[in-house]
């Protein structure tokens, strides 16, 4: 259940120019806010990302608020697929990562999200959900797959538990540096 630096990989799902608009209004900014606080942190303490983009011809690419917060390598990855396990690039980053532990962010809770950690927790991750850093459409969506996580045994979590398990103390710039974010 505890994350830690090494053998840990963020997946950020599907957070797409015209998808995301779509998304819970009243949730939207603070999951975008959340999702930044931890692709900052993947970048800043050099974990691997993996992001994906669903249909990006119809649906666009990653918000641009995101990729400037990301790791400089990372491309997103185009599925059509709603589980991100069942696209073989983005199960060979996780392997090439030496993920053993993932951290899921992104949309929509209910579908991809969801399908996704099942998918990773049969595959042998330790799967880990922000739960503060991903929506859907509608809270009720949302408040039903936190349910169905918890249910397969997937850790539903907060950014900040998430951003604190990784950083692991207190007193080194890189605390320093991400507790701003958390302000």
């Amino acid at each position: 259940m505890r994350l830690t630096r090494d053998g840990t990989t963020l997946l950020v799902v599907d957070v797409q120019e015209r998808l995301f608009p779509a998304m819970d209004a009243d949730h939207r900014e603070e999951v975008v806010r959340n999702i930044k606080i931890l692709t900052t942190t993947a970048r800043l303490l050099g974990l691997p990302a993996i992001v994906t983009e669903q249909y990006p011809k119809g649906l666009g690419h990653t918000l641009r608020e995101l990729r400037e917060t990301l790791p400089a390598q990372v491309e997103a990855i185009p599925k059509v697929t709603f589980s991100c396990a069942g696209v073989e690039a983005v199960r060979a980053g996780l392997a090439a990562s030496g993920a053993q532990r993932v951290v899921i962010v992104g949309i929509e809770a209910h579908v991809s999200v969801l399908m996704s950690a099942i998918d990773l927790l049969a595959e042998g991750y330790a799967v880990h959900v922000a739960a503060d850093a991903v929506t859907s459409r509608t809270q009720a969506n949302w408040r039903l797959a936190m349910d169905l996580l918890r249910q397969a045994g997937v850790v539903v979590t907060s950014t900040e538990s998430v951003l604190f398990q990784l950083l692991g103390e207190g007193d080194t710039e890189e605390f320093r540096v991400l507790a701003r974010l958390i302000r």
